[in-house]
Order: structure tokens, then sequence, then C-alpha cells
């Protein structure tokens, strides 16, 4: 591949991004590939080197943050017209509703997911302390001459204990899980502001 359409390809890519960031990004490329060859590498060589154009991109849009592409997505183009602005003003307790209920509800149900790996945690959390409790209890009445209510307990301690092992490698998965479904969500959502608009 050759730096121009590299660079044009990269150029595509991040189409929908804040135009500053894409120039810097861009430049910041091309004198990279222009280092490489004038350390003696071929052109093809000295792209190759830089990496995929899709990883790249993919790395640039996850460096910017959220807000600023959806600021650039929403700026307009053009000045609005006195009918569309009114129009806007006449429609705000339609579609401002309807967005504020959008979000709440995606807020809610992100929340919810978070309460339940909370409460996973808790249960883990518990665990430790009943197995703790048991054992500690059940010492308690061997040394007190109860010694089959002692075992008993020292036994339901032990399988408190083997269980909060379990739950703990569980709590981990899920939350690391929630929290990779979140960031591929942010992704998602900053992928759908850099896709070029079908005519």
């Amino acid at each position: 591949m050759t730096k121009l359409r590299f660079i044009l390809s990269l150029q595509d890519r991040l189409s929908g991004l804040p135009q500053d960031d894409v120039e810097e990004r861009l430049s910041f490329y091309s004198e990279m590939i222009e280092d490489r060859m004038e350390e003696g590498f071929s052109e093809e060589e000295a792209v190759s080197a830089v990496g995929s154009v899709d990883e790249i991109a993919a790395q640039i849009i996850a460096d910017i943050p959220l807000t600023k592409i959806a600021k650039e997505k929403i700026k307009p183009k053009r000045r609005l017209k006195v009918w569309e602005i009114v129009l806007l003003v006449l429609g705000s307790p339609i579609w401002l509703s309807l967005l504020i209920a959008a979000f709440a509800v995606g807020l809610s149900l992100y929340a919810s997911l978070w309460v339940v790996i909370i409460s996973l945690w808790a249960v883990f959390g518990s665990m430790i302390a009943v197995a703790l409790y048991c054992v500690a209890v059940g010492m308690g009445f061997a040394f007190a001459g109860n010694s089959l209510t002692g075992i008993a307990m020292i036994g339901a301690g032990l399988v408190c204990a083997g269980l909060s092992v379990f739950l703990f490698f569980g709590c981990r998965v899920a939350t690391k899980g929630l929290l990779l479904l979140a960031k591929k969500t942010v992704s998602g959502i900053k992928n759908s502001f850099t896709k070029k608009e079908e005519a």
C-alpha cells in the first residue's frame, strides 16, 4: 500500500470525527511513514510497519472522548432557518421528553447490571463471614465438650469457604464482563458516529 492510499483510507475511516483531530492524526502518521522511508525502508515497507488502517482507526476512535465525537456530529453544518428553529421549539415537549426517557431507561438498565454485580460481591463477603463464624463457633463447641456439633459447624464453615472460592471467580468474571460490555457499548456508539451517511 502506498503512503497516499494509506492516508486516504485512514481519512475515510475517521470521517465523522472532529476535523482538527483527524488532521493531527493524519499528519502524525504521514510523518511516521516519511521517517521510516528516510531510514531506508521502501514506501510499502514503511506503510506496513506503521500497522493496519483498521487497527489504527479503532485506536484513534477509542482515544477520542465520546462527548467530543457527539458534539462534532450534532453541530449543524449550516445556520438553522427561522422556521426550523420554530419547529424545534414547538416540538421540544415531545422530542425532549422522549430523549430524556431513552436516556433514563439506558441509565437504569446499566445501573441495574451494576446492582447485580454488587449483590454478588456482597454474597461473596457474607459467605466468607459465615465460614469464619462457623469455624470459630465449631471450635468453641468442640472445646466445650460438644464435639459432634463442633464438627458439624466446622464442616459447614469449610463448605461455605469452598463455595466462596467459586463465587469469587464468578464475581470476577461477571465484573470483567460488565466492564467489557460498557467498553464495547461506548465503542459502538463512537463507531456509529463515524460511519458515513449513505446518500
